[in-house]
């Protein structure tokens, strides 16, 4: 089976290493630690793109180059994402089995992440954007925490429209660049484990 998984941000040098882009940032942490190729544009999909293998499973990491709020544009373009029926009655859904998404999360602390599943989009934009194109929610996330902390590590998440958005759009400290790339090693390791273990594994072994 081939995977796809996505990781969700804004294209340009202006958008680097900001909150915003954990997702990429975290996704090509993933793809030098499995020693996987070079991004190459792919035009149909508006994309960067890094195609390789890990044991017998073929994958596919995609940075949409779309703004956030259009992410679900590339993923229109991919014909071969897989689907299932799982459930029954009012609560059948349609999983996609063989994509995951990357994202930042403001739910979550910064130096935490969850691996969820079927879950709502909790107001991100880039996931809102997926859940419209495949109309479902059922398919796999990796939600990075950006939000900051009290004191007593409790989150703090920012309050109000314009202060949301300057926080996710402001950029990483050096010394929070160092904790990122030391957690992304983590979900590096609960990455190669969702594809060769599967979910569940991945679920309850993998988070911070």
């Amino acid at each position: 089976m081939t995977y796809y998984i996505v990781g969700l941000g804004n294209p340009g040098r202006e958008y680097e290493n900001t909150r915003h882009n954990t997702g990429r940032v975290v996704l090509d942490a993933f793809r030098r630690a499995e020693g996987l190729p070079e991004w190459i544009f792919n035009k149909k999909l508006n994309a960067l793109v890094s195609s390789g293998r890990i044991k017998s499973f073929n994958l596919n990491l995609i940075l949409p180059q779309t703004f956030m709020n259009k992410s679900g544009d590339t993923l229109k373009q991919i014909k071969d994402l897989r689907f299932k029926v799982q459930g029954k009655g009012k609560e059948k859904r349609t999983e996609a089995v063989n994509l995951v998404v990357v994202h930042d999360d403001l739910d979550i602390p910064f130096g935490s992440y969850k691996i969820s599943f079927n879950k709502s989009s909790g107001g991100h934009r880039g996931v809102e954007s997926i859940i419209k194109v495949l109309q479902t929610t059922a398919f796999v996330r990796v939600r990075v925490g950006i939000s900051p902390v009290t004191t007593k590590g409790l989150v703090k998440k920012p309050s109000g429209e314009v202060a949301v958005e300057k926080h996710i759009l402001g950029k990483f400290s050096p010394d929070q660049l160092v904790a990122l790339k030391k957690l992304s090693r983590h979900i590096s390791d609960g990455l190669s484990c969702l594809i060769t273990e599967g979910r569940e594994k991945a679920m309850s072994q993998y988070h911070s």
